[in-house]
Parts: C-alpha cells; sequence; structure tokens
C-alpha cells in the first residue's frame, strides 16, 4: 500500500481533520482516506444504504400475488 507525506499541513486544518475524525470513530489516516475517496468519486457503500431501495417500484404491486405468479412459472 502505498504511503503519503504531507509537508507543511496547516495546524488549524488538522485540528479540524482530527476532530471529524474523532466524530466518526476513525484514526486520522482513515478519515483523509474517506474524504479522498468521496471527492474522487468512490465510494464504500454499506448494505445499509439499501435499506428501502425500489420500494416506490412494488408500491402498486401486491407480494403475494406477485410471488405465487412467478412460482406458477417454475412448473
Amino acid at each position: 500500500m502505498a504511503s503519503l507525506t504531507i509537508e507543511r499541513f496547516p495546524d488549524e486544518l488538522y485540528v479540524r481533520l482530527s476532530r471529524r475524525a474523532a466524530a466518526n470513530n476513525r484514526r486520522v489516516e482513515d478519515e483523509v482516506i474517506q474524504i479522498l475517496s468521496q471527492a474522487l468519486g468512490e465510494r464504500r457503500l454499506s448494505i445499509l444504504g439499501l435499506q428501502g431501495l425500489g420500494k416506490e417500484l412494488w408500491a402498486t404491486i401486491d407480494v403475494d400475488e406477485h410471488v405465487d405468479r412467478e412460482r406458477e412459472s417454475w412448473d
């Protein structure tokens, strides 16, 4: 894994970064990785983000009828 050293890192910015890391229960290094990943469009996804996904597709469908039709198609 690569290593990164930042020279002349502003103290005020480091303090804010440290506070943010603590608030997210992360080490400063992990917080930097998270921030950079988000900024570069690479997100770590959580399964919790799937909660409710697609519910609007099922809003007008009777789930029991749908399952019954699918099961009948297997025969």
